[in-house]
């Protein structure tokens, strides 16, 4: 079979908490480990889009709603389906590591970085699509 999950795909995440938002594969581990005797990826998500913004929107109240919320997880590749679409990460990469996931603190940590890059990725207009809610 064709190993098509690589990272940088944006996928869409179809089980749990996370059903139904988008996120970009950040490492993928297609035989698994110990551990996880399945295929999986670590991925980086938008849990909460920005809002829209107009013209006559305040700078305050621009800045307020251009905010996203993102999500750090470990997902079974069976509960995910991939996309066309792909995103340059080369940044997201270094910040999630394997230990990442041990340590509450350090996924928060993760997380503040994380949001950072895709606010600023949003806020430079690129990869419109991957920052508006997913209509279904």
């Amino acid at each position: 079979m064709v190993k098509f999950i690589k990272a940088g795909k944006v996928v869409v995440i179809l089980q749990g908490r996370y059903a139904g938002k988008k996120a970009v594969v950040v490492r993928n581990h297609d035989e698994g480990t110990k551990d996880r005797p399945y295929g999986y990826a670590v991925v980086a998500g938008v849990e909460r889009t920005p809002l829209k913004v107009t013209k006559s929107m305040g700078k305050k109240k621009t800045a307020k709603r251009s905010k996203v919320k993102p999500f750090v997880k470990i997902v079974n590749y069976n509960h995910m389906m991939p996309t066309r679409y792909g995103l340059e990460l080369e940044q997201i990469k270094g910040t999630i590591s394997a230990d990442t996931f041990k340590e509450p603190t350090q996924r928060e940590e993760a997380k503040k970085v994380i949001k950072k890059l895709f606010e600023e990725r949003y806020q430079t207009g690129k990869n419109k699509w991957f920052f508006t809610k997913l209509r279904f």
